[in-house]
């Protein structure tokens, strides 16, 4: 058997109905549509949320919540991921995302202190949190601000 000689199995796929096709057919005339009525004429329908004229419920429901469009996404990392770079590495967003410790850079990175460093390391972000900044110096290592 090739790919070209591939076939559903017989009744797998039934023919579609075919609407409008004369009296006989049982679906002819009006189609399953029914006689007159918005739904009857083409492009006829109410669009979705549509409740009659009713105050539909997406504008029944009370607005929860806020955003703030200034906001920074700010992506943290915290001091014991450090540890499987080599001692001596210059550690920055971008070697951050190529070791795959963070999916993206977002508006800044931001060294979180829980857990230990074992290295010494200069690590070069947006933002340090004090504990972080040291635990990076305690190892021998560097922090600096971007």
């Amino acid at each position: 058997m090739k790919l070209h000689e591939l076939r559903p199995s017989p009744g797998a796929r039934p023919k579609p109905t075919r609407k409008g096709q004369g009296i006989g057919s049982g679906l002819g005339k009006t189609a399953g549509r029914g006689h007159k009525g918005q739904k009857a004429r083409s492009g006829g329908g109410v669009r979705p949320g549509f409740e009659g004229g009713q105050m539909p419920l997406q504008r029944r429901m009370p607005k929860r919540g806020f955003f703030n469009k200034f906001s920074k996404e700010i992506i943290a990392v915290n001091v014991a991921e450090l540890n499987r770079f080599e001692s001596g590495d210059t550690v920055t967003p971008e070697t951050l995302l190529a070791a795959r410790l963070i999916k993206k850079t977002g508006d800044g990175v931001k060294i979180l202190g829980k857990g230990s460093l074992e290295k010494s390391l200069t690590v070069r972000a947006q933002a340090f949190s004090k504990s972080a900044e040291e635990k990076i110096v305690a190892a021998g290592g560097k922090a600096e601000v971007i």
